[in-house]
């Protein structure tokens, strides 16, 4: 069983499974999967083993709430944000890599050289909001992102970031993020790059991938590695000419199945559109395709996945969809069984909504299965299933 002081004092209860062991966590999770398809056909379903997760050290991000003092800041949780005496360090969290606990107490030196006072919410006064930190679990480079609540600070970060860099030398991007608003979100519509990179280089299975200020990336690389492993394994072998990533995020799923369906037929060229709302994860998957020499096969468009499918007429041969936690929805399921693709391949942060997706999409049986454990100690976890069109 993981220790961790703070939950033993009661400071932090985000992992709310912490308690129970974790050949038990994953039972439960697996039942409550179980419990999603009721009534659905699963005569012809290969149920796979849960892809399991490491106890600690998981993490590859950290999201720092900081508060106290500009010469005493304390980078973690503010459990009662009009309380600054609730404030909890969570710098030896351990989710986090150990590489991190090394790092904290430089940025906390730095907050403090660069007078960046943390942010008031009862007094709504102070300037720094939070602290967000990514690492690289290829390269172990790190992205660091400061979210203020103006601009007013720069000149002051700027002036002692060569300090911090010289320290931290595997500090490969660094940005500010405008944060105006006296309310719990997390970062504004404005960054501010204070490094020439703005990416941050990752590689799974041999994809290069890239991390973007901004832009959705999985926090759990050894799972989202499996993740993206296990979806290339299952598309291997299927008559695929034409693909669509929807909800696609950086573009991991559709250039690793992308990927695989080209090196089995390299003299066919296989065509992937995928479609995601947000621009910067739009970005940093026309970077990732480049790189992989697939640009003219590949057409990435920052677009409603959901109102990009219902406007298209020409059929793919597999659709991915990757949505948030509310699921596909029945208008994009009830076009899917009208459009019949002959494949989908569903990945899902909530098995609740996509077992509502499931029975809306009468038209498919599912004929694989697994769960991830993205989040170890929570409820939460991740699901892949493939679908294929009824005869």
């Amino acid at each position: 069983m993981l220790h961790c002081e703070h939950y033993r004092r009661g400071d932090c209860r985000s992992c709310q499974w912490l308690e129970t062991p974790y050949p038990e966590q994953l039972a439960q999770k697996t039942a409550h999967l179980q419990q999603q398809l009721r009534g659905l056909d699963d005569s012809a379903l290969t149920r796979f083993a849960p892809f399991q997760s490491l106890p600690a050290e998981f993490r590859n991000k950290a999201k720092m709430v900081v508060s106290g003092a500009v010469e005493r800041p304390i980078l973690g949780i503010l459990p009662n944000p009009t309380d600054p005496q609730s404030a909890v360090d969570l710098c030896d969290c351990p989710l986090y890599p150990q590489r991190f606990r090394v790092i904290f107490p430089v940025l906390k030196d730095f907050i403090a050289r660069a007078g960046l006072v943390p942010y008031n919410v009862a007094k709504q006064k102070g300037e720094l909001k939070h602290i967000l930190l990514t690492e690289s679990h290829r390269s172990h480079e790190l992205m660091l992102r400061f979210v203020l609540r103006s601009e007013t600070k720069l000149p002051l970060i700027r002036r002692e970031l060569a300090g911090l860099c010289a320290k931290l030398p595997q500090l490969a991007v660094i940005s500010v993020n405008i944060q105006p608003q006296n309310a719990a979100i997390l970062e504004g519509e404005k960054e501010i790059f204070l490094t020439e990179q703005h990416t941050l280089p990752e590689t799974f299975n041999g994809i290069p991938l890239f991390i973007r200020p901004q832009g959705f990336f999985q926090t759990n690389p050894q799972v989202a590695e499996g993740l993206y492993g296990t979806a290339q394994q299952w598309i291997k072998g299927l008559p695929i000419n034409r693909l669509w990533d929807l909800f696609c995020g950086v573009g991991g799923f559709g250039l690793h199945c992308l990927s695989a369906l080209q090196a089995q037929n390299p003299h066919r060229r296989i065509h992937l559109t995928g479609i995601e709302i947000s621009a910067s994860a739009i970005a940093a998957a026309t970077q990732s395709a480049a790189q992989l020499g697939l640009t003219e096969q590949v057409h990435f468009q920052p677009l409603d996945a959901a109102d990009f499918a219902l406007n298209q007429a020409d059929k793919p041969d597999l659709v991915i969809v990757n949505p948030p936690r509310r699921g596909i929805g029945k208008a994009l399921a009830d076009f899917l069984n009208t459009m019949r693709p002959p494949f989908i391949l569903y990945s899902s942060c909530n098995a609740e909504t996509m077992g509502k997706d499931l029975q809306s999409l009468t038209h498919y049986r599912a004929e694989k299965i697994q769960l991830f454990d993205m989040f170890p100690h929570t409820a939460h976890y991740e699901v892949l299933v493939l679908l294929r069109l009824k005869d």
